[in-house]
């Protein structure tokens, strides 16, 4: 017989019309990704750079830029303009110089071709077949769906904190999201590998499933479970969120 907690959770689960996922490092491997195109780039100009190293210098500049939009530092701008303005900070900081206003540009929309982690693609469709699913990326929209076209991901629905001019972890962001669904909150469920944007899903009242990516950051840190053992569902990858969730 199923315990009291258990029984909740199950009920709980079932009323789940929608998934919401995070996209960065959840859905796509962005640090394998924008390593491959430095190294492309590199080979081609003669340019001598640790583009790990490059890559995580890049990402690393992401949140404080977006805080800045949030204190009103700077004006709403979207994901690839704040990308361009930490790729114009590093670039030199790299010793990367003589490229020209077009090959900066096709470097910055390296974010739109980001590859999926193996069992995205895969996972996704399965979840698919019982669900909606939707991003909910801070990504903007054009770069979610050139991504979306590159690499096969089978989405119902893009959304995008750009359509609330707040980024996550704004809950603005989280119940816009369940409402242009047509979903109460505890109708969606948040699927992330980042504990920080489930939390802030969880207190908005949606559902949550921490999905594991050990390799986000390029090292194997196990299969550890996260720090926060409040969400609903912890899954090794989407394939086993999909079991778990009976798609």
């Amino acid at each position: 017989m199923l315990s009291h907690a258990l029984l909740s959770a199950t009920l709980a689960l079932n009323a789940v019309r929608a998934l919401l996922f995070d996209v960065f490092g959840t859905v796509v491997d962005w640090r394998g990704s924008l390593v491959r195109e430095g190294r492309v780039l590199g080979a081609r100009k003669g340019l001598q750079v640790d583009w790990a190293e490059f890559a995580d210098a890049w990402r690393a500049g992401y949140r404080p830029a977006m805080e800045r939009v949030r204190r009103g530092e700077l004006p709403w701008m979207n994901i690839d303009q704040l990308h361009r303005l930490i790729l114009d900070d590093i670039l030199p900081r790299f010793g990367v110089h003589g490229l020209s206003e077009t090959e900066i540009d096709e470097l910055n929309r390296a974010w739109h071709r980001l590859r999926p982690w193996p069992d995205g693609v895969r996972g996704l469709k399965r979840l698919k077949s019982k669900f909606v699913i939707s991003t909910l990326s801070n990504g903007n929209i054009s770069l979610l769906t050139e991504m979306a076209k590159h690499a096969s991901l089978p989405w119902d629905c893009i959304l995008s904190a750009e359509l609330f001019h707040c980024y996550k972890p704004d809950p603005g962001t989280y119940l816009g999201a369940s409402a242009l669904l047509g979903l109460q909150p505890e109708q969606a469920l948040m699927v992330a590998a980042h504990e920080d944007d489930l939390a802030a899903a969880r207190a908005q009242g949606l559902r949550t499933a921490f999905v594991r990516r050990p390799r986000e950051f390029g090292r194997r840190s196990g299969y550890n479970l996260p720090r926060d053992g409040g969400f609903d569902l912890v899954a090794d990858d989407f394939v086993h969120l999909a079991v778990q969730l009976g798609a």
